[in-house]
């Protein structure tokens, strides 16, 4: 294990810090309260006390549905149900309740733990609040916690289809995770700050680093690009966690015009790729950030690769860390060479993940300890990774392939682009062609940003369509959902752009 220990899980580590530090912040949410160690320890085992009081079973799964404002009650339940030898299933109280219902009757759950104005779907499981089972009963509880045993599912963000659950193990979790003080990351911060939402990968790898960090995680209940930057400025954030979707809207917002962002030292993206321009940017609005993108996924957690944003190589996600792996498989199956396009697996020295009951598409995805990324890149000489595109979203145009993210990066170098997204439409000669639906922050015509492109894309890559559009069509994550972008570039009737 790097920096960890192979047998340590999430419940003994919170057990740890709460004797070593009971009154110490771990989780901040702004507006609503502050959970110590203590707090956090002594109500999490109260509520896995009442999980087998009420003859919850070993290994069942426990649905957690909370608002955002609920990352306090989502840590306590979180906890609990792991410590009671169960299964978590976060989910978001943004989601629809069809995607709830869809989530909670998948896999099975036997209980709803939900936030207090939440309204969990009628399924087939007995539901209660944290604080409805929190009677105080404090004596320590760990049933069945034991590092291959299965801890948490989380459910895929559903952009290329049904959402799909991902089962973790307790050894999978605390990867990298040490109880010694001194190996404990972020130590330059005294906060790290995240607006992530609950459910989301990301948001539960928040939940990991509060944990095992130096810092108290700071989140608040709904992310805005000025409550974001306030909160680093009132709190002096030294770390910074965001999602592309939120660079953009903090860069567009011009927060660095109003707000003190000296305090952070590093700034890290993750969940999508970070474009160029939006990564030079971040690196002004920051002047003393490190600016750092994390390349991983859902099924590949926590194999990821990390890049320090470098002018050099502005469009690379970088390299494995943590002693993970990474390779490039071509089409007849063999390893690529250097500057060869091909599939893009990640590999962890954790115990991997999994499909929930799904061994058909976990056998197709997860192979030997590798993850396949549903990716298209290559590697450089030195081994950094360059992604083309997703596999699903590659344009087929003619005799010629055509890379959405691309696309999109010379969009964003215009300066009057906010926003882009690029997906293929159908064409009667070529097949499929590009189009991009763009956002705008000041006034530019479709010849202007034309012309603007030509200079950057080659023909084949030049959008058929360009479309300004008030907002992209998001999910609850901030991912752009390309179906529904699809539908909205679709040929207009009368042929024109």
């Amino acid at each position: 294990m790097v920096n960890g220990d192979d047998r340590l899980t999430l419940p003994d580590l919170l057990a740890r810090r709460a004797q070593e530090q009971p009154d110490s912040p771990a989780l901040v949410v702004a507006e609503v309260g502050t959970l110590s160690f203590d707090a956090w320890d002594r109500r999490s085992n109260a509520v896995a006390r009442a999980l087998i009081d009420h003859g919850l079973p070993s290994g069942h799964r426990v649905g957690l549905l909370f608002d955002e404002r609920d990352w306090i009650d989502l840590a306590v339940a979180w906890c609990a149900v792991m410590r009671a030898g169960c299964v978590a299933v976060p989910l978001s109280g943004r989601l629809a309740p069809a995607e709830v219902r869809h989530a909670l009757t998948d896999c099975s759950v036997s209980a709803v733990l939900h936030g207090a104005g939440v309204d969990p779907p009628d399924v087939n499981a007995w539901r209660a609040t944290p604080a409805e089972l929190d009677q105080g009963d404090e004596g320590p509880v760990r049933r069945d916690v034991f590092p291959g045993g299965l801890a948490q599912i989380i459910y895929t963000s559903g952009t290329t289809g049904r959402a799909k659950g991902v089962g973790a193990t307790h050894a999978n979790l605390a990867y990298g995770v040490s109880a010694e003080p001194r190996r404990r990351t972020l130590l330059h911060s005294r906060h790290f700050l995240h607006a992530f939402p609950i459910g989301s990968n990301a948001g539960q790898t928040m939940l990991v680093n509060s944990l095992g960090a130096r810092p108290a995680a700071l989140t608040l209940p709904r992310f805005t690009p000025a409550r974001f930057a306030r909160l680093i400025e009132s709190y002096g954030a030294g770390t910074v966690f965001v999602v592309p979707a939120m660079a953009i809207e903090l860069l567009n917002a011009r927060v660095q015009e109003r707000h003190d962002l000296w305090s952070v030292r590093l700034l890290g993206s993750t969940a999508a790729s970070l474009p160029p321009a939006v990564a030079a940017g971040m690196a002004k609005a920051f002047p003393k950030a490190t600016i750092v993108n994390y390349y991983t996924s859902t099924e590949a957690a926590p194999a990821q690769t990390v890049m320090i944003v470098d002018p050099a190589r502005p469009a690379s996600v970088g390299r494995p860390s943590s002693g993970g792996d990474l390779k490039i498989v071509a089409a007849d199956g063999r390893r690529a060479k250097a500057g060869e396009r091909g599939e893009v697996w990640l590999r962890s020295p954790a115990g991997t993940r999994s499909y929930y009951r799904d061994r058909r598409l976990s056998d197709d995805i997860f192979r030997d300890g590798w993850v396949r990324m549903g990716d298209v890149g290559y590697l450089d000489e030195d081994g950094y990774l360059y992604l083309v595109d997703r596999e699903s979203d590659v344009i087929k145009s003619g005799a010629h392939k055509v890379s959405t993210l691309q696309v999109e990066a010379a969009l964003y170098e215009h300066p009057s682009v906010a926003e882009a997204a690029v997906v293929g439409v159908p064409h009667p000669v070529l097949g499929r062609v590009t189009a991009a639906a763009v956002v705008t922050r000041s006034p530019v015509t479709t010849a202007d940003l034309r012309t603007f492109l030509m200079d950057r894309l080659a023909r084949h890559e030049l959008p058929s369509r360009l479309l300004f559009v008030p907002e992209l069509p998001k999910n609850h994550l901030g991912k752009v959902v390309k179906s529904r972008l699809r539908d909205l570039l679709g040929p207009p009737a009368d042929g024109s752009t």
